[in-house]
């Protein structure tokens, strides 16, 4: 009878927790997906590398959504449970609040296990992956990041403006460009027509530019001189695109596995603000599927309360949860960031505190006292003016 019970909570679950993850993972996806789609329809990227980018972006997303879904997705199912008075039925047949908190606690590892891969694993090679493939995007096609009526200054020397691309963005129009290569003689060149030209092989890009003229004045303002062309090559400097490829081969602390912090850890002479990124990353990766655990927690005695409203309270709930958790979070962050909390404390506190609220609130359901939000919300506080008063 109990494995017929786990089977029938975890189903309970499961329905409403991959339903959320998808819509959340999507609505999240949304943002990039506008951006990826304006690469290939406007600049030209094939199909094959925003499919790829799709994927990279994909594991940082379901680093927040796994956790969001789970607590949701226990809401919304007990919930539905305690609103049909099934759970009463339950505890009347003898089967405590505690035994029914196997089946969560199965989901709940499930959920935890998925969380951590992505976030100890999947995040930091994908992020590192994206940054590799969205510069070797850059140099197959040195006009995807020249956006009409903006000044850019992406080449060393040049500044560049074009008062219009077309949608397909092979050439530009209405091309104004400041050379200061020449100190002596800077330069400002126009042209009804530009073109960037790139040879990924040799390392060069090629600005050629139609029916214009180059306008100079020498430093003294003395001699001015200007010349008329059809045609016109200016090879630009990519020294600077090769020291970002070089800032690209170098990881960021967010784009390191577990492993290789720790390694950094353990070099001598590294910065101070260095060292605390480091830990704030090392602490925020182990911290974020631990989520998890502290969402069961609490979701259980949320969710046995009977309400006729249950996926809207359930989502409700879960969302005023999250919102809570995330702005602890990210506050804990900011101050470990600037020194004014040890990254342990800064990234752990919320886990500590909502875990602290959640056994609390368990045990109340557990003796039939009555447990709601605005129990919650109580309890945090005088958790937080406690830690205040210390």
């Amino acid at each position: 009878m109990l494995k017929i019970i786990n089977r029938y909570i975890l189903k309970e679950i499961s329905y409403p927790f991959f339903l959320i993850i998808f819509v959340l993972t999507f609505v999240l996806l949304m943002g990039k997906i506008l951006q990826l789609m304006d690469l290939m329809v406007n600049k030209g990227v094939s199909f094959i590398d925003i499919s790829k980018l799709f994927l990279l972006l994909t594991p940082s997303f379901l680093m927040l959504t796994i956790p969001i879904s789970l607590l949701i997705s226990i809401l919304i199912g007990l919930g539905r449970l305690s609103g049909d008075n099934e759970i009463t039925i339950l505890k009347v047949s003898g089967v405590s609040l505690y035994r029914l908190i196997v089946p969560i606690a199965f989901a709940t590892f499930i959920a935890f296990i998925l969380t951590a891969v992505t976030s100890i694993f999947l995040v930091p090679h994908s992020k590192y992956e994206s940054k590799k493939l969205l510069f070797t995007i850059a140099k197959k096609k040195a006009s995807v990041g020249i956006k009409e009526k903006v000044f850019n200054d992406d080449f060393k020397g040049i500044l560049l403006y074009a008062e219009n691309i077309p949608v397909h963005g092979d050439y530009m129009e209405g091309v104004i460009i400041s050379d200061s290569r020449m100190m002596k003689e800077p330069s400002t060149i126009v042209a009804k027509k530009g073109y960037l030209v790139s040879d990924p092989n040799m390392m060069t890009i090629t600005l050629r530019l139609e029916n214009g003229s180059t306008h100079s004045v020498d430093t003294k303002l003395k001699n001015y001189r200007k010349m008329d062309f059809s045609v016109y090559d200016i090879n630009l400097d990519i020294e600077s695109s090769l020291a970002e490829e070089k800032k690209v081969i170098i990881k960021k602390s967010s784009e390191m596995t577990l492993w290789e912090i720790a390694e950094n850890f353990k070099k001598a002479g590294l910065e101070e603000r260095f060292l605390r990124e480091l830990s704030i990353e090392f602490h925020k990766t182990i911290a974020t599927p631990f989520a998890c655990i502290v969402f069961g927690i609490i979701g259980i005695p949320l969710g046995i309360r009977s309400h006729r409203a249950v996926k809207a309270r359930g989502f409700t709930i879960g969302i005023f949860i999250v919102f809570i958790y995330y702005i602890i979070r990210l506050g804990g962050e900011a101050l470990a960031d600037t020194g004014r909390l040890s990254p342990f404390i800064g990234t752990w506190a919320p886990n500590i505190i909502f875990c602290m609220a959640g056994i609390s609130l368990l045990i109340m359901a557990a003796k039939d006292r009555p447990v709601t939000i605005h129990t919650m919300w109580a309890f945090l506080k005088k958790l937080v003016g406690k830690e205040k008063g210390r």
